[in-house]
């Protein structure tokens, strides 16, 4: 490996902490031009990797994201193209991953703060097992210990406590600017994710049995210990930003039911007139237009979590959380990963208690949702348009870019740009900026400011 460099953390009165972060890095699906980029960047103070450093599927056509594979000449080779299941397994894709001139260059220039997600082990991993683990591939245990002990041998990452390979959350002090606290939504505690699926009965959803198990106040994401860990570190931190390294997202994103089955299944012929329809609803609803039927009105406020394996899959934990920051008058911003898309979200309580904001980072590779939902390219901007106005506390969506999130933190403010790349399929790109910036100006006790895009 070539001669890497790396920096101590600062002490004292600091005036700007500056991250570049990353998440969602499939090798297959395209060129890490992404990773470029930030190589060419000064004063950094740490690349933020949010996990999915790597992904456990092959390289063949019709697996995920790597149709193009082989004519991108991005295939594995064939003593290592399949599912990664053994500790040689992902030992060598991790080999195969730093081959890669480009990711290689920003180890060597800026360190790295890690965190894993599912795909390090296996697609949508929790405590006991994993959505892509099966019976006939061994024992789950035996295999998250060996994808586990690969990452800490190729990752810039040490134990937090020596032998322990299972725990990861831990805490980096920036000066008297930021604590930035790292942690697991994955592994050490989650409990499985419910599934729409589990509830459907012949005349829809069985609502009342859905509230009650997503309500369970003893379902958790993090796991006892790591949460009272959390809440310590929130606790007694004199830092003036208050900065969580995690996974998904943390905002609420529910959405109209009847959208919600169109992008389970979607259909890009009834999506998109979908999305329009449903945002002139909520448009209509919001100026107060008084020839809204009840039914019209029922269609937008009959809203679901749209993604049960983020923080609305566990949503009284997350509750905990938000309502520790607001007690503790803390200013709160939480980094997220695994959609491969951009967002901005306002955190808020249930009551409605503005504690923070969320900014959550494109993907260096990995498709995203204009993929999964087959959207028209020309669709593309009036369906994010729908999914901001639909989704309350959402101020900011990018769906179809791939790219990285510049977060700048100062004693006034908190800061996100988002940097994306043109293309990951090809070599030659442009750098494309998306709406500048989303920002939350330093507040006082009572009077946390919003998302505000640029």
């Amino acid at each position: 490996s070539p001669t890497g460099m790396t920096q101590t953390l600062p002490e004292g009165a600091v005036s700007q902490v500056r991250f570049a972060v990353v998440s969602c890095s499939n090798y297959p699906a395209g060129y890490f031009n992404v990773y470029r980029e930030i190589a060419g960047l000064d004063n950094l103070d740490a690349v933020l990797h949010l996990g999915d450093y790597l992904y456990e599927y092959d390289s063949d056509p019709d697996s995920y994201g790597a149709a193009q594979a082989e004519a991108m000449g991005r295939t594995f080779p064939a003593s290592n193209n399949r599912e990664l299941i053994t500790l040689e397994d992902y030992r060598h894709r991790y080999a195969i991953y730093r081959g890669d001139d480009h990711l290689r260059e920003l180890h060597r220039k800026v360190p790295f703060i890690t965190v894993w997600d599912d795909h390090e082990v296996a697609n949508d991993t929790w405590r006991n097992g994993a959505e892509n683990h099966n019976a006939d591939e061994g024992d789950f245990s035996d295999r998250k210990l060996d994808a586990l002990r690969a990452y800490f041998e190729w990752m810039p990452i040490r134990p937090v406590t020596d032998g322990d390979q299972e725990t990861i959350s831990r805490s980096f002090r920036f000066g008297d600017l930021v604590d930035l606290h790292m942690l697991d939504t994955r592994i050490i505690g989650r409990d499985e994710q419910l599934a729409y699926t589990d509830y459907l009965t012949q005349d829809g959803i069985d609502a009342a049995r859905f509230a009650a198990d997503v309500g369970d106040p003893n379902r958790t994401m993090l796991g006892a210990e790591q949460r009272l860990w959390l809440e310590n570190a929130l606790a007694t931190s004199t830092a003036t930003w208050q900065v969580l390294g995690q996974q998904v997202l943390m905002g609420r994103m529910t959405l109209p039911a009847e959208l919600l089955a169109g992008i389970i299944n979607p259909d890009p012929s009834v999506l998109p007139p979908l999305f329009a329809e449903l945002a002139g609803l909520k448009g209509r609803y919001l100026a107060g237009d008084p020839s809204l039927t009840d039914e019209e009105i029922a269609r937008i406020e009959t809203v679901l979590p749209y993604n049960l394996d983020a923080w609305d899959g566990y949503y009284v934990e997350r509750e905990v959380i938000l309502e520790t920051a607001r007690q503790l008058q803390k200013n709160l911003v939480v980094l997220a990963g695994d959609t491969h898309n951009a967002w901005a979200s306002n955190l808020k309580t249930g009551n409605g208690d503005q504690v923070g904001v969320e900014f959550a980072t494109p993907g260096v590779s990995s498709p995203g949702l204009e993929d999964y939902l087959q959207l028209p390219e020309a669709t593309i901007p009036d369906a994010e348009a729908a999914i901001e106005l639909l989704v309350d506390d959402l101020d900011y969506l990018n769906v179809n870019q791939r790219g990285y999130m510049l977060v700048t933190f100062t004693p006034d403010e908190a800061r996100a740009d988002w940097r994306f790349v043109s293309t990951v399929k090809d070599r030659n790109y442009e750098i494309v900026s998306g709406r500048n910036a989303a920002r939350q100006t330093l507040p006082g006790p009572g009077n946390r400011s919003l998302v505000t895009p640029g």
